[in-house]
């Protein structure tokens, strides 16, 4: 199967399926000497790790990583690293009443057009837990990133119609609520929110932003693969996000011109800087020097008990009830899949930048000549 590998210089290749023996990803074009542990990558897996809280899955993962390759003495040896996630709570027989029913909302129906076949236990590749891997490959990258000053950080923007608002922002908030939302008061109003949605045994969905800071300006290329245009494919490349917009985003449509444009000025070392950042930090497909600043629309998640129509693979019509546990939100649990996806496309075209000018070569490849 092709597509299951992101990235090029840094790059990612994940494989498992859901409900078989385990998970994992290999990471190739990690620079050699950069310090690596088990529990590093751990901080960020538990953050995306199902069976925490009422708002989650109840499939209990522990989702602990082992390091197979690519580590010696706890620094990177420039070799892949390869990284597995065995699965221990995986309940198959949840999914025997829908084995030849195609779910609304899921890739069912798709899956079995291109393949022939589906792995009806939970989606296989198609399933939402195939982004462990990518968030332990990320984990690799967002370190990398700090190597070089570069931070990456995601959260919750808005559960439903509720928003963060941005008087009340205050990101240490964040790690103080289950839903990543750094707004006490948002937070609790969308708590509120998804507990009458779930009485209703329904779901949500929402958005979430993600900041990148110290990204120094000239990373991206001009054309196929501008810096946004990345970001883009891999956002869009997590199942449940079904748009993304940068900056002003849609919103830009509204601005005239000069409303939109940002102006440059001098700091106080005579540095050039923005006066303002509409465009969320990217000038024609190249970092700009400012925080990229962009969201990713995250829809409500497909697998609800509420009655749905549906066919077999038969043709058969029939109602379909699912059963099963599933999280009510995919949103905060997306929220560091959002993050290290954007750690990889930053740290792969940083490394790329890298390349793009003789005199950067030469300081290298020949100093003090």
């Amino acid at each position: 199967m092709a597509g299951s590998v992101y990235g090029t210089l840094f790059q990612i290749m994940t494989w498992g399926e859901s409900h078989g023996k385990g998970i994992g990803v290999t990471v190739d074009g990690c620079p050699a000497g950069l310090p690596l542990t088990e529990a590093q990558v751990q901080r960020y897996l538990d953050r995306r790790r199902p069976g925490q809280g009422r708002f989650a899955t109840k499939r209990q993962e522990g989702d602990q990583v082992e390091i197979l390759s690519g580590v010696f003495e706890g620094r990177t040896t420039g070799t892949p690293i390869a990284m597995e996630i065995r699965n221990k709570d995986q309940r198959s027989r949840d999914y025997g009443d829908i084995m030849d029913v195609y779910r609304p909302g899921h890739a069912d129906y798709t899956f079995d057009q291109k393949f022939g076949f589906r792995d009806y236990r939970g989606g296989g590749r198609s399933s939402g837990r195939e982004t462990a891997g990518r968030v332990a490959g990320g984990a690799v990258a967002a370190l990398l990133l700090e190597a070089f000053g570069v931070k990456v950080q995601a959260y919750t923007r808005s559960v439903g119609n509720i928003q963060v608002a941005p008087e009340r922002f205050d990101l240490e908030e964040m790690w103080q609520n289950p839903l990543y939302m750094p707004d006490k008061q948002a937070a609790a109003e969308a708590e509120d929110y998804l507990n009458q949605v779930m009485a209703q045994k329904d779901s949500a969905g929402g958005v979430v932003e993600c900041v990148i800071t110290g990204l120094p300006a000239g990373v991206g290329d001009p054309v196929f693969d501008k810096l946004d245009a990345c970001l883009a494919k891999a956002m869009l490349s997590i199942g449940a996000v079904k748009g993304f917009e940068i900056g002003e985003g849609f919103g830009a449509a509204l601005l005239t011109g000069n409303q939109d444009n940002d102006g440059f000025s001098l700091d106080a070392d005579g540095r050039i800087q923005k006066t303002s950042n509409h465009a969320g930090g990217v000038l024609g497909g190249i970092s700009d020097g400012s925080p990229v600043v962009f969201r990713a629309a995250i829809k409500a998640t497909p697998s609800i008990s509420r009655p749905q129509r549906s066919v077999t693979r038969q043709g058969e019509e029939r109602e379909l009830e699912i059963k099963g546990r599933h999280d009510p939100i995919i949103v905060p649990r997306a929220v560091v899949v959002v993050e290290t996806m954007a750690a990889l496309t930053a740290a792969d075209l940083l490394l790329r930048s890298a390349v793009s000018r003789l005199d950067r070569l030469q300081a290298i490849l020949t100093p003090g000549r």
